[in-house]
């Protein structure tokens, strides 16, 4: 069984390029919001666990775990 990490869809999406000369029409979803949040997460993480840390992956962990806190208060009714 796989499981599907929620990435909370595309964070710049362009649905029509055609007007930009670039010739097509497609729909270009660029970067996740999931990696959005996560790239806005890492330098603090980089800061607090430093970026001379021996595990270099524990600082960018912490940043997709920020970004999946993030996604999930997305979906939490409002106060």
């Amino acid at each position: 069984m796989t499981t599907t990490q929620d990435d909370g869809g595309p964070a710049f999406p362009q649905h029509d390029l055609s007007g930009y000369g670039i010739g097509t029409s497609e729909r270009v979803s660029g970067m996740s919001l999931r990696d959005w949040f996560a790239g806005q997460a890492l330098p603090w993480c980089l800061q607090e666990f430093g970026s001379n840390a021996d595990d270099m992956e524990q600082p960018h962990r912490a940043a997709y775990q920020i970004a999946d806190a993030m996604l999930a208060a997305r979906k939490e009714p409002s106060r």
